[in-house]
């Protein structure tokens, strides 16, 4: 019997299996991160509103009506996160709720002035960084990137059970 001394006990020297700067999951979080935060000194700073808070204005400034179920998977959000920033909006008379006649269970949401005003006064800043961050890129290596961050998105659709697209992260 063999007894290992201290070097030989050692493990031999090898590349790691994962280098978490290549890790392409790791690359788009940091860059969603990265320019979430710079999205976020905007509407946080001048109007006070948190990320969902904010995905559910720009939401509903787009589709004019939707409900908390129909904004969670777009989003990608949980639906208590949904819930949570529809109350605080509600409260501060930014979104308004009204009857779903077709579905009682659910409220149709929508903004009010107030929440329209600030969607109209935040959007075009948020299109501004938007093009600032493109700018990097040429028109063609713009249209390229659109194309390959759907083919990934559909991609991951499939690889994702569905309770983990709806989480926050």
């Amino acid at each position: 019997m063999v007894m290992a001394t201290g070097s030989a006990a050692k493990k031999p020297e090898s590349e790691p299996l994962v280098v978490l700067e290549e890790f392409l999951p790791y690359r788009l979080n940091v860059l969603a991160g990265l320019t979430s935060s710079a999205l976020a000194q905007i509407y946080a700073e001048r109007f006070g509103l948190s990320i969902p808070a904010w995905r559910i204005i720009v939401t509903l400034g787009q589709y004019e009506l939707r409900t908390a179920r129909d904004m969670a998977p777009d989003g990608v959000m949980h639906k208590s996160t949904v819930s949570r920033a529809v109350s605080a909006l509600e409260k501060r008379g930014l979104v308004i709720r009204r009857p779903n006649l077709d579905d009682r269970r659910e409220e149709w949401l929508a903004l009010t002035p107030a929440g329209r005003a600030i969607y109209e006064a935040v959007a075009p800043e948020a299109l501004a960084v938007e093009e600032r961050l493109l700018s990097a890129l040429t028109p063609q290596e713009q249209q390229a990137l659109a194309a390959l961050i759907d083919k990934l998105t559909r991609q991951a659709r499939l690889l994702a059970p569905r309770s983990v697209e709806e989480d926050d992260g």
